[in-house]
C-alpha cells in the first residue's frame, strides 16, 4: 500500500514539474511596430511563420503608430515600466535610446548569428551606434519619384518629360496643375521629411553630416533646398498646403488619383500599386546637383528590461524576420528593399521584380545611397523640424532665417545632450 502512495505521489511530482517545464516554455515578447496596410498583412505572415517553426515563442504584435508615435510612447512607457519587449526603431532615432541604456546591445548576439554574413553591407551598417549593435534590420528604404501616367498623359505629355533637376520637376508640376487644376488636381505633393532629406542630399547638402556630426541646416544648399520646396507650396501652388499641415495627405491624395507626382519611401510601393495599378510609375530621386539619397527604414531592437528569456526569444525572431524566406515576404508585399543577399534568389522575390515594374528602383539607387546620423540629437532635430517645414513652406516665415536660428538651435542641444 505505502508502495503504491509513493508511487502515486511520485507520477504526481514529475507530472507537476513536467507542467512547470512546459509553462516556463511558453514566451511571449510584446513587439511594438508601425506597420498597417500591406506591411501589416506581409509582417502578419512572416510571424505565423515564425510561431509555426518555434512552438512555444508568441509574438504579440502591436500597431503603435508611425515612427513618431513609437518614440514618443516608447518614453512614455519606460518609466511607466509599460515598456514592450522588442520594437521597430527607425534608423536615425535608435541612438537616444541605445545612449540612455534603453536598447539592449546585441553586438554578441549579432557576431554569433550566419545571419550577420548574409546581410548587405548597408543593412549591417545602420544598425550599429558607437561601434555596438542595437538594431537588426527590417525594413531598409530609400525615396524614390512616383508619378501617374495617366495624369501626365492627361495634362499633355506624350512621352516621359525629364525628371532629374528641381526645375524638371517644377516644369512638370506647372503643367500639370496648369491643365488639371480645374478638377481639384495638383502637380506634386508636398515632400514628407524622409523626401526632403533626399532633395537636400541632391542639393549636395545635408542635415547633420554622417560622419563628422556638423550640423548643416544652415549651410547655403541646405537654405537652397529649402527655398524650393517651399516655393511649391506658397509660391507656385503646385503643391497643396494640406500636405504640409499632415504628411500622409499627400500620399493619400496622390493614391486617390489627386496629385500627379509624390517623392516618397519605397516602402509606399505596395500601397501606391494597389491604388494605381498599370498607372504607376516609379523613377529615381532627382539628381539636382549629385545623385544622393538617404537610406531609411528601421530595424527591431530588444529592451533592455526584457528578461533573458524573452530577450532571447525576441532575438531569435529578429534573425528569423530578416532570413531571406522572410525578406522575401517583405519585400515582395511592400516594396522595400532586399536587405538579405540571398533574397532575390527566393520564388517570391523573382516573381515581384518581373510582375511589379519600378519596384527595383530604390535597390539601383543603392549605388549613391547614404546612411545618415543617429546620434541622441538627431531625435530631437527631426520632431523639431516639422514645425519649422510647416512655417517656411506656409510663407509664414523667411526660410534663411529660420534654418539659421534651427541650426543653432540644433548645435546647442547636440551640446546639451552629448
Amino acid at each position: 500500500m505505502l508502495k503504491n502512495v509513493k508511487k502515486l505521489l511520485l507520477a504526481s511530482l514529475l507530472g507537476l514539474s513536467a507542467g512547470i517545464s512546459a509553462a516556463q516554455a511558453d514566451v511571449t515578447v510584446k513587439f511594438w511596430h508601425s506597420f498597417d496596410g500591406n506591411g501589416g498583412e506581409a509582417l502578419g505572415k512572416i510571424i505565423d511563420n515564425f510561431e509555426a517553426a518555434n512552438p512555444g515563442i508568441t509574438i504579440d504584435a502591436q500597431h503603435i503608430g508611425n515612427y513618431n508615435d513609437i518614440v514618443a510612447k516608447l518614453q512614455a512607457a519606460i518609466p511607466a515600466r509599460r515598456a514592450p519587449d522588442a520594437v521597430i526603431m527607425e534608423v536615425t532615432r535608435y541612438g537616444l535610446f541605445a545612449d540612455r541604456g534603453v536598447l539592449m546591445d546585441l553586438t554578441e548576439k549579432v557576431n554569433n548569428d550566419p545571419l550577420k554574413d548574409d546581410l548587405f553591407a548597408f543593412a549591417r551598417e545602420v544598425g550599429v551606434f558607437e561601434g555596438k549593435n542595437y538594431i537588426v534590420p527590417f525594413n531598409s528604404s530609400t525615396p524614390v519619384l512616383y508619378y501617374n501616367k495617366e495624369i501626365f498623359e492627361r495634362a499633355g505629355f506624350a512621352e516621359e518629360p525629364a525628371l532629374k533637376t528641381y526645375d524638371d520637376l517644377l516644369a512638370v508640376a506647372k503643367q500639370i496643375t496648369e491643365k488639371l487644376g480645374g478638377e481639384g488636381i495638383t502637380g506634386i505633393a508636398a515632400p514628407g521629411q524622409f523626401a526632403r532629406w533626399g532633395l537636400i542630399m541632391a542639393n549636395d547638402s545635408d542635415l547633420i553630416d554622417s560622419k563628422t556630426g556638423e550640423i548643416l541646416i544652415d549651410s547655403p544648399n541646405t537654405i537652397e533646398a529649402y527655398e524650393w520646396m517651399a516655393s511649391l507650396v506658397h509660391e507656385h501652388k503646385v503643391a497643396s498646403a494640406d500636405g504640409v499641415t499632415k504628411e500622409n495627405n499627400g500620399r493619400d491624395a496622390f493614391l486617390a488619383g489627386k496629385v500627379g507626382m509624390m517623392l516618397n519611401s519605397t516602402g509606399n510601393y505596395g500601397r501606391s500599386r494597389k491604388a494605381l495599378g498599370e498607372n504607376l510609375a516609379v523613377r529615381p530621386m532627382p539628381c539636382n546637383k549629385v545623385c544622393a539619397v538617404p537610406i531609411g527604414g528601421a530595424g527591431i531592437g530588444i529592451l533592455s528590461s526584457a528578461d533573458k528569456e524573452t530577450q532571447d526569444a525576441a532575438y531569435k525572431f529578429i534573425s528569423f524576420a530578416a532570413s531571406p524566406e522572410s525578406n522575401a515576404i517583405w519585400f515582395s508585399g511592400t516594396g522595400y528593399m532586399p536587405i538579405n543577399r540571398h533574397t532575390a534568389k527566393q520564388p517570391l522575390a523573382a516573381a515581384a521584380v518581373e510582375d511589379k515594374p519600378g519596384i527595383t528602383v530604390a535597390i539601383e539607387q543603392l549605388d549613391f545611397a547614404r546612411g545618415r546620423p543617429r546620434p541622441p540629437v538627431v531625435t530631437w532635430m527631426r520632431a523639431s523640424e516639422y514645425d519649422m517645414w510647416q512655417a517656411m513652406a506656409l510663407g509664414q516665415r523667411d526660410v534663411a532665417e529660420t534654418l539659421k536660428g534651427f541650426a543653432e538651435r540644433t548645435r546647442n542641444e547636440a551640446k546639451r545632450t552629448n
